[in-house]
């Protein structure tokens, strides 16, 4: 029994495809869909998407969006989202860095604005980080930076 899963971005489709079962980081907690799930309609905060079919699982990184689910299909439009697999782990370390200095120092006083920005982009790099750490395959690369990686 599987369930049809599209999760597309706002500039891609990122997955499409039948799953046993889709795990999302829905408004008020984590969500398991299942094949014949009533229907719903719900918005998605910053975290991980996991689709499992059989013995493989898929992850992907979404930043926010909504989610709606028909009893045959899950359909998901995220602000952002990406495969784990194919997250540059150098560009996330930069953006997280460029963006922890901003913060500390560079962010002009009173601007909310761009802090609320700064602070939004330093989230973003620090979820695909950590789905990197825990999803990716090839985690014996991860433990190794893990162990070079002073904080």
């Amino acid at each position: 029994m599987t369930i049809r899963c599209e999760i597309v971005s706002q500039d891609r489709l990122v997955f499409e495809g039948d799953v046993d079962i889709v795990v999302l980081p829905g408004t008020d907690g984590e969500m398991g869909i299942l094949e014949k799930h009533a229907p719903l309609l719900s918005t998605l905060n910053l975290g991980v998407i996991r689709v499992r079919t059989d013995d493989t699982e898929e992850v992907f990184t979404v930043t926010g969006g909504v989610v709606e689910v028909q009893p045959d299909i899950v359909t998901i439009l995220a602000d952002a989202a990406e495969s784990v697999e194919e997250i540059d782990l150098a560009r996330a370390e930069e953006a997280k860095r460029r963006a922890e200095e901003r913060l500390e120092g560079d962010a002009p006083e009173g601007d909310l604005d761009q802090y609320l920005a700064l602070e939004s982009a330093l989230r973003r790099s620090n979820l695909r980080l950590e789905a990197v750490r825990k999803y990716r395959s090839g985690r014996a690369q991860l433990r190794k930076m893990d162990r070079q990686d002073p904080n």
